[in-house]
């Protein structure tokens, strides 16, 4: 059973990202303010449940929070200060765009860069033990494989839409076969360890 909160006197923002290990395209991250007694019998770590719950989720968490949020950052910035910068600054985004100020953050995993003045609390598996941290889980999965069926339509051949950016076999055949995108992280590892492939530009 999932808990509704850490602090019950403080107005709380459970945060997490999605697509932190794929070779392509942005990270999203998402703050939600559940109000205190939210209840949800499905509601989890997205990677708990199967596509269909989690859009089914989505509308519900964007109905009935007090507020939410989704930030983005993109492969170049990626590329610029490194994946664990950019979650951190996907989290920062997302929690600029809530309506509702937030007096405590709840992150998902065991670092943080401190946002502002307002206090938080790093939670590891977090999405899998508070209600704010899962539905922030959500909207970051749903949202960025959104993104990522965008992204396939303008380039079939890496598979996005089932991949979603993350490090396939096929994926990384198509990167060999057919070189990087704009939308690839270029200081990620593409072609993994495989000696078959080799890539050229």
């Amino acid at each position: 059973m999932l808990l509704p909160y850490l602090n019950k006197d403080l107005i709380e923002a459970g945060c997490d990202e999605a697509g932190r290990g794929c070779l392509s395209g942005s990270v999203f991250a998402a703050a939600v303010i559940l109000p205190k007694d939210f209840k949800n019998e499905l509601l989890n770590d997205s990677k708990q449940l199967n596509e269909k719950q989690r859009y089914a989720l989505r509308e519900v968490i964007e109905s009935e929070a007090l507020a939410w949020a989704v930030g983005e950052v993109l492969p170049q910035e990626i590329d610029e200060i490194n994946i664990l910068n950019a979650s951190f600054l996907a989290m920062h985004r997302a929690v600029d765009q809530l309506k509702l100020r937030p007096e405590h953050l709840l992150i998902d995993g065991n670092r943080f860069k401190k946002y502002g003045e307002i206090p938080h609390t790093t939670v590891v598996k977090g999405d899998g033990k508070y209600l704010s941290i899962a539905a922030a889980s959500i909207l970051a999965k749903t949202y960025r494989d959104d993104y990522m069926e965008r992204l396939h339509a303008e380039y079939p051949v890496y598979d996005w839409n089932k991949n979603k950016g993350y490090p396939t076999k096929k994926h990384r055949a198509a990167i060999a076969q057919h070189g990087a995108t704009p939308y690839h992280r270029m200081t990620f590892n593409l072609l993994g360890q495989d000696p078959q492939l080799s890539l050229e530009f």
